[in-house]
């Protein structure tokens, strides 16, 4: 890395250097790679992995000052900050991925603080095929951006309301389940076309994601079973998914529908799309807009000879991917108290963990050692499930279709409420408690919903504090 840009990196810090970590004590078997935390549970995911060598402890704090940096529009009296949109929802990946945790729908109010929420668009038609795995909405791209640069018309304004029902339980009880109900307001750039399909989508945790990535794909596929051969009523399938490196599909791994087969490419997509920032991978200055948005495709830029010619350069999204690679997976707690016990049995009995595998290995890789040959507990088989019609978006994207969803890692599940503020789950944030989340799922995840609705009061409740030690 050329002095220059590493001393601009430097300079550019908020935060010092993370304390050393340290490996997780307990029983190994069962504790998720991660440190000792001496953090506040605020900022449990934004610790390194254990084992990272000194040497490269720097470079985890450099991408970290690119995943906070606040971008700026251009042109501004530095070019190492600006590009920002022309037309975006974010100014950092931090203000989405709340101190790297899941981010929050907007309130009531539609508060702007609260920008965790993105929405996808698109059209039916062919586009499955492409690199974007969508057919964009002619007018507005393929996201809808709620904000713009001074001289124009962010896209549209979100508002979101619920409407409310309830699901009766064993025991008397009941729960209420929020269906979320979105309103695009004062569209700027004229109607949508009349068949667009949204999906909301919720900004994920950031932990654990390099080890995910090291997963080999074999294991990955062993598990696929698209025609049920096993009569389980589980068929998991991977979605298969355009990478420019390769003239062929890929293991689709990342994002809610697992759109993105790496993190390179997932962290450059949502630089570009998200915040409107040109890089290697997506080069387009102007990010998501289109040809129907002259004024932002014609709106100054921040591509520099000091960028390579771009807004962010090679440079920065390496020391980017290298941390969002390797930020920590907190230990579990309570590992050995006797509820949490039961109901982890519960939670095998029920049938969650045919998809929400508990147990994975990475495989080699001599440039990540930290995150090599490591026995890992994500709980997912990183496949896609038919989740039913309650929760379907009906928008297909490469190979999933609407219905479909990438089954979500679990671990790290009992400190989202801490890291983010508040408990939003599901891929749009709409479950407030687990209880909720769990009586969302359907297809494939329908028997297993009715065996946990069923259960007596305290069997539930041992089973959410199996999950809330995740």
């Amino acid at each position: 890395m050329p002095g220059w840009s590493r001393l601009w990196l430097a300079l550019s810090l908020t935060a010092s250097i993370p304390p050393a970590a340290t490996a997780v004590a307990g029983e190994p078997d069962r504790a998720t790679p991660g440190t000792s935390f001496s953090a506040t549970e605020r900022k449990a995911f934004m610790q390194p992995s254990d084992g990272l060598p000194f040497e490269q402890r720097m470079t985890f704090v450099l991408g970290r000052a690119i995943f906070e940096k606040l971008w700026v529009s251009s042109p501004s009296s530095t070019t190492a900050s600006d590009g920002l949109g022309p037309l975006y929802n974010a100014r950092s990946c931090l203000q989405c991925h709340r101190n790297n945790g899941r981010g929050l729908p907007p309130d009531a109010q539609g508060s702007t603080n609260r920008n965790g929420i993105l929405l996808r668009l698109g059209v039916p038609g062919a586009g499955h095929a492409s690199a974007q795995g969508v057919t964009p909405e002619p007018t507005y791209g393929t996201q809808l951006q709620t904000f713009a640069t001074s001289g124009l018309a962010a896209e549209a304004q979100l508002r979101l309301t619920y409407r409310t029902h309830t699901v009766a339980l064993s025991g008397g009880e009941q729960a209420e389940l929020r269906q979320p109900v979105y309103q695009l307001v004062n569209p700027a750039y004229g109607a949508l076309h009349p068949q667009t399909r949204l999906s909301p989508r919720l900004a994920p945790a950031m932990i654990g994601l390099g080890l995910l990535e090291l997963i080999p794909e074999a294991d990955i596929l062993r598990r696929e079973d698209a025609d049920d051969r096993n009569g389980d009523g589980i068929s998991g399938r991977a979605n298969r998914v355009y990478h420019p490196d390769h003239d062929q599909p890929q293991l689709g791994r990342f994002g809610w529908k697992a759109g993105q087969p790496d993190l390179r490419l997932q962290n450059a997509s949502a630089l570009n799309t998200d915040i409107g920032i040109s890089n290697p991978d997506y080069p387009r200055p102007s990010g998501d807009c289109t040809s129907a948005q002259p004024a932002c495709l014609n709106a100054p830029n921040g591509n520099t000879a000091a960028q390579g010619g771009l807004e962010a350069s090679a440079e920065m999204m390496a020391v980017l991917l290298f941390y969002t690679q390797h930020l920590a997976v907190p230990p579990r707690r309570n590992v050995q108290h006797p509820e949490v016990k039961a109901g982890e049995r519960l939670f095998n009995e029920t049938g969650c963990s045919q998809c929400h595998t508990p147990t994975q290995r990475t495989g080699p890789d001599p440039d990540r050692p930290a995150l090599s040959n490591r026995s890992i507990q994500p709980y997912t088989d990183l496949l896609l499930h038919d989740m039913g019609a309650g929760l379907a978006d009906h928008r297909p994207e490469f190979a999933a279709n609407g219905r479909e969803w990438r089954t979500p890692p679990l671990w790290g599940l009992g400190r989202h409420q801490a890291v983010s503020g508040e408990r939003a789950l599901l891929h749009d944030g709409r479950a407030r408690t687990l209880t909720e989340a769990i009586l969302w799922h359907g297809g494939e995840a329908g028997n297993a919903r009715e065996q946990f609705r069923q259960l007596a009061p305290e069997q539930r409740n041992q089973l959410i504090l199996f999950l809330e030690s995740l």
